[in-house]
């Protein structure tokens, strides 16, 4: 049975969003830098370029193209190895989604991570089938804060900017779905503050995901 198309679509990043991985991304770059002598952030550094793509991350510090591909060897090796244990979903989000998804809303999560480790943690959670489309960075040759990966998914879900809301916790959200000319929603709880996200001006804020559907029914939602 085909569900019923009701608009907006809803694209939701999922680090920081959905998915409560911060720990996992830290702690897997520490993992990563320790296993070589030379520069290396300090995890407020590395956390503070959560969700950009992991090679731009790593670029930041990587002597040269050995030495990056070393980095993210060990990085993915820690995040494969100790996913489970580290990440959660924030509150409400199942509950929420499941919510969405009944209602009939295309629904996208669009990612700087790549599309099996988006579907790791999705199936994980057994929140896979709820997604019209996966947008994981081996999708797109321009990855966030530039607005290629928004514009692939609203192309995949087959609605215009005008009819999406993107959801997400960084200023780089922000930024791409701005810049695809999607209504932003950001929200306070990842891995960035309300004081870090405000500068880049996304039209509302939620505080709790439970909030999410009020607000598309109340002022973000255009006439």
């Amino acid at each position: 049975m085909t569900r019923a198309r009701k608009l907006p679509a809803l694209l939701f990043d999922m680090d920081g969003t959905l998915l409560d991985s911060i720990g996992l991304i830290v702690e897997s770059a520490v993992y990563a830098f320790d296993g070589r002598e030379g520069p290396r952030p300090t995890r407020a550094e590395w956390q503070a370029l959560i969700g950009t793509s992991l090679d731009s991350m790593l670029g930041r510090w990587a002597t040269d193209e050995a030495d990056a591909a070393f980095l993210k060897g060990r990085y993915r090796k820690f995040q494969v190895e100790n996913h489970d244990r580290f990440v959660r979903l924030y509150d409400d989000v199942e509950k929420t989604l499941r919510q969405f998804h009944a209602a009939g809303h295309p629904m996208a999560v669009v990612s700087s991570k790549l599309d099996g480790g988006i579907r790791r943690s999705m199936d994980y959670f057994g929140l896979t089938p709820l997604f019209d489309v996966i947008v994981g960075i081996e999708h797109t040759v321009h990855h966030k804060p530039h607005p290629a990966p928004v514009l692939y998914a609203l192309g995949k879900l087959g609605v215009g900017p005008l009819d999406a809301v993107f959801i997400g916790d960084s200023p780089h959200d922000v930024e791409a779905a701005k810049a695809a000319g999607v209504r932003v929603i950001a929200v306070t709880w990842g891995a960035y503050t309300r004081e870090e996200i405000a500068p880049t001006e996304p039209e509302a804020w939620i505080e709790r995901m439970a909030d999410l559907a009020g607000l598309l029914n109340g002022a973000i939602e255009r006439p």
